[in-house]
């Protein structure tokens, strides 16, 4: 639980799920973040971080009607191995990624091996993926905040957990839902629960930026949907998950409706 949320050193530790989102409309179909695949360096994180059950996202998408080549557009929140680690399996898609995310991984790989801390947690052939999709003029470079990047989507920069971290609004037939990408990895995060004190923001356990960020990033996320926390996709909060419909399953991992 420490690695999630600060100071937490005597909780056990809890299940935490790798999650995407599928938005569809306007003829488009989006995924915000878009998992991993449990082969080469996927497999080798996913054995590192004991991740005990993987189910493939391109058999989740499968599930809902949803081929590879049908992905319109993948708009990535960062460039962690979870998060970033299979748009090489949607070879139609336009990828969406802020230009400091990508350009400060190219530099956090240059630097010498005694900084390959800031590295851990991303798997260069998603670096190559990316740089491959460019090559094929697939690849958007954001700088900054892009309201309506698609019709009914908007981006954020919200440093901190990284340094090009961003988190996605969805405008939906329910009002507007925002994809908290790993700007936060749980409602504790924002509402400092079992931390000493209540009502204060706590920063991540893990992250290359900075705790002031991650900060400021916490007020812009919930400032984006009015201080309704109910309305932020927490990707890695297995309780928020189960706070929306379950509407189907795959040996054991959940496929929810949010809007």
């Amino acid at each position: 639980m420490a690695s999630l949320v600060w100071g937490t050193f005597g909780d056990p530790p809890i299940d935490t799920p790798f999650s995407f989102v599928l938005a569809q409309g306007g003829g488009r179909i989006v995924l915000c973040d878009c998992g991993f695949m449990n082969e080469g360096g996927g497999a080798t994180f996913a054995t590192r971080f004991g991740v005990p059950t993987w189910v493939s996202p391109l058999r989740l998408l499968e599930r809902m009607g949803i081929a590879p080549g049908d992905v319109t557009d993948i708009v990535l929140s960062h460039a962690h191995f979870d998060h970033a680690g299979s748009i090489d399996q949607f070879p139609n898609a336009q990828i969406y990624l802020q230009k400091t995310e990508l350009l400060s991984w190219v530099e956090a790989f240059a630097l010498p091996p005694r900084f390959s801390i800031l590295t851990d947690v991303v798997d260069p052939d998603d670096i190559r993926a990316a740089l491959e999709a460019s090559f094929q003029h697939r690849l958007t470079l954001i700088e900054g905040d892009r309201d309506n990047l698609l019709p009914g989507l908007s981006v954020r920069l919200a440093r901190g957990h990284t340094m090009g971290q961003q988190f996605i609004t969805l405008e939906t037939a329910r009002g507007r839902y925002a994809v908290a990408g790993d700007c936060i990895y749980s409602a504790r995060n924002l509402t400092g629960e079992g931390c000493g004190e209540q009502q204060r923001y706590i920063p991540l356990g893990a992250g290359v930026g900075s705790a002031w960020d991650q900060l400021l990033s916490f007020n812009r996320l919930e400032t984006a949907v009015g201080g309704d926390r109910s309305r932020i996709i927490i990707l890695h909060d297995e309780a928020r998950w189960s706070a929306f419909e379950r509407v189907q399953e795959i040996e054991g991992m959940g496929i929810y409706k949010v809007a």
